[in-house]
C-alpha cells in the first residue's frame, strides 16, 4: 500500500474521531483521538479473538508500514518543538529559568538513573530480568514530557501565565535534553563505543551545547533574513526552511536538532516578532504554526492509540507495565517535589502547583517513537510493553484528571 493512500486511511480515522467527539463528547481532543484508536484497537483484537482475523491483520500490516520512529523523531518532532517555542514568552521564561533548568537538566538526568535502577532491581523479583543498558535506556525515554493537554487545559481554565511557561518550557527542553541522554547511551551500547565517563560527557556535551548554539545561530540569521521583509509569506517559508533543512543540517553535523528547534524558535518568537516583523505577518505567523501543531499532533496520537496492535503482550510484558506505571510516577513526584519545595522557600507559586506539574507530565509519542528504535528482541518488546502502559495511563487517566485537579487547587 503506497504512502499516499495510507496517509488518506489515518487522517480519515482521525478526522472521524474528532467529530464524534466534538459534537457528543467534548474531551481535551488529542486525548480523545487517543481514546478511541485505543477502542479502535482493543475492538479489533477482540474481533480477532473470535476467529476474524483478517481486519486486525490488514490494519497491522497498515501499521507496520508506517516508520513510527523516523516520522516522528526526524519529522514530526522538529515541528512540534518549533511551534511550541514560538509561544514561549522570553520575560516569562527567565523569570522561571532556573524552575525550567533543574527540572528540565537535572531532572531528567536524575529520573533516568533512579527509573533504571529501580526497574534493575524489582524487576528481577517477579522473575522478568532487564539488562542494566536497557533499564537506563528506559529511563532516558520515559522521562521527556508532553504538555500539550495539560497546555490546553490550562488556556480554558485561565491557569496562571508562570505555570504554564513552566510546564511548557520543561517540556520542550526535556524533549532535547532526554533525546540526547538516549542517543548518547544507545551509542555507546550499540555502536561499538568505549563505556567511560569521559566518552559519555563528551558525547553528551557535544550534542547538548552543540544543538543549543547552533540553534542560536540559525535563529539569528532566520531574524536577520526575516528583518528587511514585510511578506508573511516568505517569512512563514523561512520558518519551514528552520525546521527541515536546519533540522536535517544537525543531524549530519551530530549535534541536537531538537534543542536547536527550541533555541531557534526562543529567538524568532520573541525578537523576531519583537523587532521585525509587523503585526498582520505575526499573526499570520502565529495561526500557520498553531494549524501545524494541531494537525501533527492529532495524526501523532491516533497512531499512539494504534500501536496497541503492533505491540507484543505477554504475561511478564503485562506485569512490567504494571509495575512501571506507579514507579514512573513515584519519581516525576520525587524531581519535581523537592526541587520546588526548595524554591519555596525563597519564592511564591499559586497553589496546587507542585501536585499540578507532578500529574501534568504526562507522556507521549517521543517515548514511544524511542522505544521503537530499540533493537529488535525480547528486552525490546519488553520496554515497548513498559513505555505503552506508561503512555496510554499519562494520556488518558492523567490526561482527562488534570482538569479536575486545576479546578480542584483553584489556580
Amino acid at each position: 500500500m503506497d504512502f499516499y493512500t495510507i496517509a488518506s486511511i489515518v487522517l480519515a480515522i482521525a478526522v472521524l474521531i474528532g467529530y464524534i467527539n466534538h459534537r457528543f463528547v467534548r474531551l481535551q481532543p488529542t486525548i480523545a483521538i487517543t481514546i478511541g484508536a485505543l477502542i479502535i484497537s482493543s475492538l479489533l483484537i477482540l474481533i480477532g479473538e473470535f476467529g476474524f482475523t483478517g481486519l486486525e491483520h490488514n490494519v497491522e500490516v497498515i501499521l507496520r508500514q508506517i516508520p513510527f520512529r523516523d516520522i516522528l523523531i526526524n519529522g514530526m518532532l522538529s515541528f512540534l518543538l518549533f511551534a511550541g517555542s514560538l509561544r514561549i514568552d522570553i520575560a516569562y521564561l527567565k523569570d522561571q529559568k532556573w524552575e525550567i533548568a533543574i527540572l528540565a537538566l537535572v531532572g531528567t538526568i536524575v529520573s533516568t538513573l533512579l527509573v533504571a535502577v529501580l526497574i534493575y532491581y524489582i524487576l528481577p523479583w517477579f522473575g522478568i530480568p532487564l539488562d542494566f543498558i536497557y533499564c537506563l535506556l528506559f529511563g532516558a525515554l520515559i522521562s521527556p514530557t508532553d504538555p500539550i493537554a495539560v497546555i490546553a487545559t490550562f488556556k480554558e481554565l485561565g491557569a496562571p501565565k508562570e505555570l504554564a511557561v513552566i510546564v511548557e518550557g520543561e517540556s520542550l527542553f526535556n524533549d532535547g535534553v532526554a533525546i540526547v541522554i538516549f542517543l548518547t547511551i544507545y551509542q555507546l551500547a550499540f555502536n561499538g563505543h568505549q563505556i567511560t565517563w569521559q566518552a559519555t560527557s563528551l558525547l553528551f556535551l557535544r550534542q547538548a551545547v552543540g544543538g543549543i548554539i547552533y540553534g542560536g545561530i540559525i535563529g539569528f540569521v532566520a531574524y536577520k533574513l526575516m528583518k528587511p521583509i514585510d511578506d508573511s509569506k516568505v517569512e512563514i517559508l523561512i520558518s519551514l526552511l528552520i525546521v527541515t533543512a536546519a533540522y536535517t543540517l544537525a543531524r549530519y553535523l551530530n549535534i541536537s536538532g531538537p534543542l536547536a528547534m527550541v533555541v531557534a524558535g526562543i529567538f524568532i518568537g520573541n525578537r523576531g516578532k519583537e523587532f521585525t516583523m509587523p503585526k498582520k505577518s505575526v499573526e499570520n505567523l502565529e495561526n500557520f504554526w498553531e494549524l501545524i501543531e494541531e494537525i501533527i499532533n492529532t495524526i501523532l496520537f491516533l497512531l499512539i492509540g494504534l500501536e496497541l496492535l503492533v505491540i507484543y503482550i505477554d504475561k511478564n510484558i503485562v506485569i512490567a507495565a504494571l509495575l512501571s506505571i506507579p514507579l514512573v510516577l513515584l519519581i516525576r513526584s520525587i524531581i519535581v517535589a523537592i526541587p520546588m519545595n526548595i524554591f519555596k522557600i525563597c519564592r511564591r507559586y499559586p497553589r496546587g502547583t507542585v501536585r499540578v506539574l507532578i500529574w501534568g507530565g504526562l507522556r507521549g509519542g517521543l517515548a514511544l517513537a524511542l522505544a521503537l528504535s530499540l533493537p529488535n528482541g525480547s528486552q525490546r518488546n519488553l520496554i515497548l510493553g513498559m513505555t505503552f502502559a506508561v503512555v496510554a495511563f499519562a494520556i488518558v487517566v492523567q490526561g482527562i484528571t488534570v482538569r479536575q485537579l486545576v479546578k480542584l487547587t483553584k489556580l
